[in-house]
Formats: C-alpha cells, structure tokens, sequence
C-alpha cells in the first residue's frame, strides 16, 4: 500500500527474477530494513519513555497512521492491554478511513486531513501521540501530528525517509530510512517491517519501565485464555520459587492478578499485597525486597513495609 513514497528503480526487479533469487532479493531487503533501525536506538528509547510517563500517570496513548503503516500501529497497539495489562481505554487508535473490517482498504483516506487533524481531539499534556507515515508525507498523518503538537501532547513521529516533513512536526523524531522497496511504492514491505520493529521496542521498553516485566516475564499479563492462565501460574511459580499448587492458590487468592499472585506465594497476605503495590509499584522487585524486609508479623496485617 503505497503513501507516497517516491519511487525508485529496483536493482534487480523481483518479478523478472528466478523464484530462488525473487526471495532472496526480498530477504535481503527486510535485513536492511532491520538493520536500519539501530540508527534510531536513541529516539526509539526517547518515544518509550514518554509512553511510559503517559502512561503510567494516567494519560492517553493515541497511534495515528495511514495505510500499511496503519496496520503497524493497530498491531502494536492492540497487544498493550493482554502482554502489559495497560487499560484498553488509555490507548486510541485512529487509522485513517477507519480500521478495515474487510480487505478493502481505500487509499483517498490518507488525504483526508480533517480526518487526521480529529484524531487528536481530546489529547492534553501528559499524552502522546504516536503518528507514522513512511514517506513523511501523509496529509492524514500530518494533520494528526500538527493536532496533537497544538493540544499539548507528545508528539513521536516515525517515518522511513530523512528530513520528512513529519520528522519535523515531532518532539521526538525517529527516522528510519530504508531505501528503496523491492516493489516500488510498496510500503508493507521493508518501510513496514522497520515500523513495526520501532513500535514493538518503544512499546516492550515502555513495559519495562512501567514494572510489567519482572525477570524478563510479562508480570501484568492479563490471563485471558488457557495458555495464558497456564503462562501466569508459570511466572508465579518461577518469581515466587513455589510449586504448581502454591501459585495458582496465589492466583485464586488475587482473582487472577499475576503481581499481587507473586508477593501472596511469597509470604504476603492478600491485603499486604495490595498495601505493597500501593506503597511501592508498579516495580514487583521493589516489592518482594520490601516483603523480604519486612517482619513476618507485618505480611499477616496488610500493613505496608
């Protein structure tokens, strides 16, 4: 799905080539694009923490996007609430033309710049808007980021082509030039590849930063399902150092809450618990040093350390 990108002419053009060669050429062109994004390691970890600070207070995370980028963002935010347990109504969507609910995805909506521009209604200080665009040039995306930057929220743009416009309409601006795409104009291909490596690093840092991931385990997962459930016992069990039946009468005993499960298996009563995640969260290792701190006696009457 093309958003403008300039064309450029393939060195070796995929449809001409042997099958062989065809996905050779493909491959190589996602491993450029991949390896394009360590460039913007420092910007990637800038558009984190302002998730996270968002986040974490309260705020609204808004991603806005056109076309294939659109689907990138959808993507990565719709993995917040079950891997972070972040509250689904914290985190906004606004694809232009709407999410598709079929095949058909039209491409005039990514003119649409009054579209773009009441994406951001309702965005204050203290959000951010995450707004993508591999050419940069996106009118939908450019209204989006102008909106959001005039009510006050942080604006993290990503684009795939240097000095875009919409680099420039940022507070934090992650540029990953990937070059020309194996089809021209394809934005899928490699330009979306390397967005949706930058979302899932600022969102998965953005989780660390907030204290949901413990040891390298999602600790606020939201066990929904039955791999799921079966993954939060696990992480009760291996955090804690307790057996199978010891974490899931944890996670009985918090109604299914991966943290407070953690600290229950580790001595806490449910009460003292929740008076730790209240005291001390988000960050569970704050947590259990301060249950290992804390007399026995305490664990039982709920009191804070």
């Amino acid at each position: 799905m093309s958003e403008g990108q300039e064309p450029t002419a393939a060195a070796v053009p995929v449809d001409a080539a042997p099958a062989p060669r065809a996905l050779a050429a493909m491959l190589a062109s996602q491993q450029r694009a991949a390896a394009a994004v360590a460039a913007a390691l420092p910007a990637i970890e800038a558009a984190a923490r302002a998730v996270a600070a968002s986040l974490g207070a309260g705020g609204t995370l808004l991603y806005a996007a056109a076309g294939s980028s659109g689907l990138m963002a959808l993507s990565d935010a719709c993995e917040l609430p079950g891997t972070f347990g972040v509250d689904p109504r914290r985190v906004r969507i606004a694809m232009a033309g709407g999410i598709p609910r079929d095949a058909r995805m039209p491409g005039a909506t990514e003119d649409a710049e009054a579209d773009g521009a009441a994406a951001a209604a309702g965005l204050g200080r203290g959000d951010t808007a995450i707004v993508l665009s591999a050419s940069g040039t996106t009118p939908y995306a450019l209204a989006a980021a102008r909106a959001a930057a005039a009510a006050g929220a942080t604006v993290v743009a990503i684009a795939n082509v240097p000095a875009a416009p919409l680099l420039d309409l940022a507070a934090i601006a992650v540029a990953i030039p990937t070059g020309p795409e194996v089809v021209e104009g394809s934005t899928r291909l490699g330009a979306g590849t390397a967005q949706k490596i930058a979302l899932n690093m600022i969102s998965t840092l953005a989780g660390c930063l907030m204290g949901h991931v413990h040891d390298g385990m999602m600790v606020n997962l939201v066990a929904d399902n039955a791999k799921l459930r079966a993954r939060a016992h696990d992480v009760v069990a291996r955090i804690a150092g307790v057996d199978a039946a010891r974490a899931a009468a944890a996670l009985a005993a918090a109604e299914g809450d991966t943290k407070r499960a953690v600290l229950i298996a580790a001595g806490a009563t449910p009460a003292a618990a929740r008076a730790l995640l209240a005291a001390r969260g988000p960050r569970l290792a704050d947590c259990l040093a301060a249950l290992r701190a804390t007399p026995i006696e305490d664990h039982q009457t709920g009191r804070p350390a």
